[in-house]
């Protein structure tokens, strides 16, 4: 067993910085899956007279999440920490609140993923902040594009649980 710990990243960040970022990271990590998970699980058990539009748009909203989960569990790895390494990991670390109910209306799967989509992107300005005060100024970079993704699902949910009435006049 290697018991060798590190004391710079490769990315060349000593210990406090390594624990902070890695921390903040990794329940981010955690977030992102558990909201694909529940946004897979809405799009699989959504249905209506909106169903194939709902249908798509949490099948894109899933593949974006799922696809930056890879992205953040490697700045974990390249500022110098260990990222997630179970379900069970995962339960422990996220923040998003699962959804196990046997029926939920579309619009209020749309409403709960707007929420989500918004608290995450609160968590990512917070890690931004840490990410910050340790010059991590690559993951900084990467959140601002994850934030910015965040905040247009969120726009799109809005948009789609906003009632026909209320829409923005031309």
């Amino acid at each position: 067993m290697n018991t060798h710990k590190r004391e710079r990243s490769p990315a060349g960040f000593g210990p406090e910085a390594i624990r902070d970022i890695s921390g903040a990271l990794n329940a981010l990590v955690a977030d992102f899956f558990a909201l694909y998970l529940k946004t897979k699980n809405f799009h699989w058990h959504v249905s209506g007279p909106h169903f194939r539009d709902y249908h798509l748009l949490l099948d894109e909203h899933g593949d974006q999440l799922f696809a930056t989960t890879d992205a953040i569990a490697e700045r974990v790895r390249k500022a110098g920490g260990t990222t997630l390494r179970s379900i069970g990991h995962i339960g422990r670390l996220q923040r998003v609140k699962d959804n196990d109910a046997d029926y939920v209306t579309p619009l209020d799967m749309l409403a709960e993923l707007r929420e989500d989509n918004t608290r995450l992107a609160q968590r990512m300005r917070e890690t931004h902040g840490v990410c910050e005060e340790h010059g991590d100024v690559a993951t900084t970079s990467l959140l601002e594009v994850w934030i910015d993704e965040a905040e247009r699902r969120a726009w799109f949910l809005s948009e789609a649980t906003r009632p026909a009435e209320t829409a923005t006049p031309r």
